[in-house]
């Protein structure tokens, strides 16, 4: 580890689900609440837009009222005390790696407390619902939508992603079922590159067999002790 110097970490759900955020895929989780055709596709919300921006409200109001955890703390103190090159890919939706600190973040998959216009194509900061359809702070325009990527969509920040793969020593996934594509993929894009690869997660992902090494347990325990790890070897 002492000659790791580039870290590119992937973050998915099971980083955020120990600050109470329904996962992704798990059982109990919103997608059970919810179909994903009703809900996270363009074609739903042309067919049914209250439905949608109802969903997505309740959304946006819940996760202001979550904390960041341990494991989100323990992320922003390896970004803050890296002095390398060193990037934070999140699959959430959420603000819990920014407000526990952390700087080199990219969400690709877009963010819950932005809104998207479709008229001016602007996103703004947004704290407040959508189901009233409120205009756009830049253009006026009552064209606003959640600035979430839904599927069928293309994931953010693709070009800075692959870019940062292609320089990585280590990539680390981090509480991810390794299910959704394009980011189920990276593992292999940076192994074919040459990065040492680690999972951590909860349990073993769908792509484990492609990390050199997987620990599994929850993120809280697992990432604070991996970043004490680093820090250490690093001097």
């Amino acid at each position: 580890m002492s000659k790791i110097r580039n870290i590119v970490i992937l973050t998915g759900a099971g980083v955020s689900a120990e600050s109470g955020i329904d996962t992704f895929r798990g059982g109990g989780g919103l997608w059970e609440q919810h179909r994903v055709e009703d809900v996270a596709t363009p074609e739903a919300f042309a067919r049914d837009p209250d439905l949608v921006l109802r969903f997505y409200d309740m959304r946006r109001e819940a996760i202001q009222a979550k904390a960041p955890n341990a494991a989100h703390l323990a992320l922003a103190r390896l970004d803050r005390e890296w002095p390398d090159p060193l990037l934070i890919v999140t699959q959430n939706v959420d603000d819990l790696h920014e407000r526990a600190g952390a700087k080199r973040v990219l969400h690709m998959h877009g963010e819950h407390l932005n809104a998207w216009c479709r008229a001016c194509d602007v996103r703004s900061r947004w704290t407040g619902p959508l189901i009233s359809r409120p205009a756009c702070p830049r253009c006026g325009e009552k064209a606003l939508r959640p600035d979430v990527v839904w599927f069928g969509e293309m994931p953010y920040y693709m070009d800075e992603i692959f870019a940062a793969l292609r320089e990585a020593d280590l990539f680390v996934s981090i509480g991810t079922s390794g299910a959704v594509y394009p980011a189920a993929g990276f593992v292999r894009n940076a192994r074919d590159l040459g990065a040492a690869t680690l999972e951590l997660n909860l349990e073993p992902s769908q792509g484990s067999l492609w990390f050199d090494e997987a620990r599994h347990g929850p993120a809280g325990e697992l990432v604070p002790a991996w970043v004490d790890e680093m820090l250490t070897a690093r001097g």
